[in-house]
C-alpha cells in the first residue's frame, strides 16, 4: 500500500502506529506477569519490546516502507526508562540522572527525525538498497536485520540503565560524569545536525567540512556511540565492571561495522571530493 500523505498526516500516522505498538507491548508485559517462566520483569520488558517491534515491522510491510521503524530507536528508550521508574517506584538520584540524559537524547534524535522526515511514502536509501539488491530474501533481511537487530542492540545497551533501578547506592562523582557524557554526546549530535542541515542547504551536493564535521567525518555517530558509553559509565559507577559492558560494545560495533561503512560507501560514490575529505579527516572526533 504505497500511498503518499502530507508530512504532518504521515507524522500522525506514525504516532498512531507507535501508540498501537506500545499498547500491544504493555498488554503482553502485563499478561506475562503470572507466567513462572516470564515472571522476571526484565524478561517481560524484553518480550514486550520485541512484540512492539513486530507491530512496527508489520505496518512497515503494509506501507511498503521500512522507514516506519526509524523513530523506534529514539522513542523506546526514554519512554521505557520513564515507565520503568513508575513501575518500580524507584526515583533515586542515579535514576533521575538517567531520565534527564535519556529524554534529552531522545528529544534530539526524534527532533532530527521529524526535521528530515519527508512522509510515509519516502524510504531511507539504505533500505531501498537492500530491497533492490536482495528481492528474494528482503523480507527476512527486513524483519531480522533492519528491525529486530537494532532493537536487540538498543535493549542490550539499555540494560545498564535498567539495572540502575535495582541499586540502593547513591550517585557518586562517576555517576554524574556518566550523565555529563550522555548530555555532551547528545549536544554534539544536536550541533552536528544543525551544521549539516545548514551546510547542505547552502552547498547542495558538497561535502560538509565545517564545524564538528571538520574534525570528524561522523560527529553524529560519534555522539551516538558515546551516549551509550555514558549510560554504561553511570551503571559501572555503582556496580563496577561486568558483563553489562556488552551493550555498549555491541552499539560501537554496529556503527563501526555497518552504519559508517554504508555511509562512507555512499558518499564516495556520490561526491567526488569525499575521497580527499576522507584522507584528511578522522572517522570520529
Amino acid at each position: 500500500m504505497k500511498r503518499d500523505y502530507s508530512k504532518w498526516c504521515s507524522v500522525a500516522l506514525i504516532t498512531a502506529i507507535y501508540t498501537l505498538a506500545g499498547v500491544a507491548g504493555w498488554l503482553l508485559f502485563e499478561a506475562l506477569a503470572s507466567n513462572p517462566l516470564t515472571f522476571n520483569p526484565l524478561i517481560r520488558l524484553f518480550l514486550a519490546d520485541v512484540l512492539a517491534t513486530i507491530v512496527v515491522w508489520a505496518f512497515g510491510l503494509l506501507y511498503e516502507n521500512v522507514s516506519v521503524y526509524d523513530p523506534y530507536w529514539s522513542v523506546f528508550p526514554p519512554i521505557a526508562f520513564l515507565l520503568w521508574a513508575f513501575y518500580t517506584g524507584v526515583w533515586s538520584v542515579p535514576v533521575i540522572l538517567l531520565l534527564i540524559a535519556s529524554w534529552y537524547w531522545g528529544w534530539r534524535l526524534t527532533r532530527n527525525w521529524a526535521i528530515t522526515f519527508k512522509g510515509i511514502a519516502h524510504e531511507d536509501w539504505r533500505y531501498t538498497k537492500y530491497r533492490d539488491r536482495h528481492p528474494l530474501v528482503f523480507h527476512t533481511i527486513n524483519l531480522f536485520g533492519l528491525n529486530m537487530m537494532p532493537t536487540l542492540v538498543v535493549f542490550a545497551a539499555m540494560l545498564p540503565g535498567l539495572k540502575l533501578f535495582e541499586t540502593i547506592a547513591q550517585a557518586n562523582i562517576l555517576t554524574y560524569f556518566g550523565c555529563i557524557v550522555c548530555i555532551a554526546s547528545a549536544t554534539i549530535q544536536l550541533i552536528a545536525d544543525k551544521q549539516s542541515h545548514d551546510f547542505r542547504a547552502a552547498h547542495p551536493g558538497k561535502v560538509c567540512n565545517v564545524g564538528l564535521w571538520k574534525h570528524g567525518r561522523h560527529p553524529n555517530y560519534f555522539g551516538e556511540i558515546q551516549f551509550w558509553w555514558g549510560i554504561w559509565i553511570m551503571y559501572a559507577s555503582l556496580h563496577g565492571f561486568d558483563m553489562y559492558i556488552g551493550g555498549a560494545i555491541a552499539m560501537t560495533a554496529l556503527f563501526l561495522g555497518i552504519s559508517i561503512p554504508l555511509m562512507e560507501k555512499r558518499q564516495l560514490a556520490n561526491k567526488p571530493d569525499y575521497s580527499e575529505y576522507r584522507k584528511q579527516t578522522r572517522m570520529l572526533i
